[in-house]
């Protein structure tokens, strides 16, 4: 039964050895960026705490605090402004799975949990692109990544949590238990009872959202600080859901003539495995993914030789190339593959790769295709490195530009999505945005979600202006058709993304917000200024 109170407990004691702790501007430095390169980051201590106790000391001791994993935040958001930053790293320790859940450390890398469960034949599908990422890191931001379209979002698979408030005392939750009453929680502490208001404004209708805070009725408080950025509480420890064996998952690389293609191909691919899902299919298609790389893209991949290096040939007359992950059936192999594709005109026997091909067929693009079977890792390596190579190409041109151009000039890209029948429309709205402005961009992103990122390549201090501009004339556009400008990477201390916020709830639903974080942290002790100017 769950009910919408929970008492707080005192922090488990802390160990005789005092927590590591970092004041030297040397060993400071590598704490004062994130991957956002956010400027002016800023602090004088770095405290690495290895358990409850050491943490609740920080806390207690400190006036503002910026907890951080990776620092792999694209918002700005792990990047401290004179706080004193805690790092989780020590906060590391990962259970034996279990069937069909795994408890981990907030400062666990998603590269540690997949080698762990990889060894108990165990899974967790839902994780962002760099595996570098932290647990902690991704539930703060609820990430989401490729396989989203199957696999939803962090959100959906934290079992159970705990959370650090800024008191110094902890909320262990296991989803389910506790569960607002009429928008509103209550936390018994030592000091008293905290009253947590939950907003109520409505959260766009779209499969990614990393957009403030969780709001609904009866809203489980579990999902109040996934997503949080770190501003209500600081995660201890994590218990995902996770698929009690490994799926076979294969790649299709696919050159289309033009966006419509690709999209009329995304959308063939997405309703198949529907009905594959549906159906409980054991033929049919089951895409989890589908990566979309346009025109500018494959110019960044031909230019930096990138496309060269890792053995793809890109045909002179491909406008967009799409690169799907497919689950195919245990014991699916390259031979299998071959042999499925080499009989599709004798009257194969039914199969995935039998359906995928008729689909590529119908569309035209069987010739355009390359499928890489499960096991085939070095090729499946280099694909996955292509889709990477693009805005690795993006973020080098930005920094070459702002060190030899103007020091001003920084990264400015959007990260949007939509419901997917209004894909196309978004797709348009992205290109006369920033063509209008004379703008050279790039867009990437994940297909099968409508989740697009449309960078600026930046050639002056200008064309980051007028960048900026075109992405909060996109926001208000989205915004409209449905969607949520902030997908995937947060909001942090972006100015425009904060911007973004404040259109997608309104000063209403700011206000609101402002007083979830008023209950929680009077005192604004937790990464103040991230999500929340």
């Amino acid at each position: 039964m769950s009910h919408h109170r929970v008492r707080a407990r005192p922090p488990r004691a802390a160990s005789r050895t005092p927590a590591a702790r970092f004041t030297g501007s040397a060993e400071v430095a590598a704490y004062l960026e994130d991957a956002a390169h956010f400027p002016g980051g800023h602090t004088s201590l770095v405290v690495c705490p290895r358990d409850e106790g050491q943490l609740a000391a920080v806390l207690r001791d400190a006036t503002t605090v910026l907890p951080v994993g990776a620092q792999s935040s694209l918002t700005g958001g792990a990047t401290p402004m004179g706080d004193t930053v805690v790092s989780l790293s020590a906060f590391n320790s990962i259970t034996q799975p279990a069937l069909d859940s795994v408890t981990a450390g907030p400062g666990v890398t998603l590269a540690a949990l997949r080698e762990t469960l990889t060894g108990a034949d165990r899974a967790y599908p839902p994780v962002p692109t760099y595996e570098g990422a932290t647990v902690g890191g991704v539930v703060s931001t609820n990430a989401a990544g490729a396989a989203t379209f199957k696999y939803g979002t962090t959100r959906d698979w934290v079992r159970a949590l705990t959370v650090m408030l800024a008191t110094g005392e902890l909320l262990d939750l296991e989803r389910g238990q506790v569960r607002a009453v009429d928008h509103r929680f209550e936390i018994e502490t030592s000091g008293g009872t905290i009253r947590v208001p939950v907003p109520t404004y409505r959260l766009p209708d779209v499969p990614k959202r990393a957009a403030g805070y969780a709001a609904g009725r009866d809203l489980d408080l579990i999902d109040l600080f996934v997503g949080s950025e770190g501003t209500l509480g600081i995660v201890t420890s994590v218990t995902l859901d996770v698929l009690p064996r490994r799926p076979e998952v294969g790649f299709v690389l696919v050159a289309c003539r033009d966006e419509s293609q690709a999209v009329a191909l995304a959308s063939r691919l997405r309703a198949a495995s529907v009905r594959t899902w549906r159906d409980q299919d054991p033929n049919g298609l089951d895409v989890i993914a589908i990566e979309h790389m346009d025109r500018r893209c494959l110019e960044l991949l031909l230019e930096d030789g990138a496309a060269r290096r890792l053995g793809v040939t890109i045909a002179d007359d491909a406008e967009v190339l799409l690169l799907a992950q497919i689950e195919f059936p245990p014991g699916t192999t390259t031979e299998r593959v071959y042999d499925d594709v080499a009989h599709l005109s004798g009257g194969a026997v039914d199969s995935p790769v039998v359906r995928l091909c008729r689909v590529m067929d119908d569309m035209d693009r069987l010739n355009a295709t390359e499928i890489v079977a499960p096991g085939d890792h070095a090729r499946a390596s280099a694909l996955l490195a292509l889709r990477e190579a693009v805005p690795d190409g993006v973020n080098r041109r930005v920094g070459i530009a702002k060190r030899t151009v103007d020091g001003t000039i920084e990264k400015t890209a959007a990260d949007m999505i939509v419901p997917f029948a209004q894909l196309s429309e978004s797709l348009t709205l992205f290109r006369r945005a920033f063509e209008s402005r004379g703008l050279d961009y790039a867009i990437w992103g994940h297909l099968s979600d409508a989740n697009l990122h449309p960078n600026v390549i930046p050639h002056s201090a200008d064309d980051v202006r007028r960048g900026k501009e075109a992405i909060l004339e996109c926001g208000r556009r989205v915004i409209e058709l449905g969607g949520c400008p902030l997908a995937e990477h947060g909001v942090g201390r972006n100015v425009v993304k904060q911007a973004l916020l404040r259109q997608l709830y309104g000063d209403r639903g700011m206000a609101e917000m402002q007083a979830v974080k008023r209950a929680l942290d009077p005192s604004r002790k937790l990464a103040p200024g991230v999500l929340l100017p």
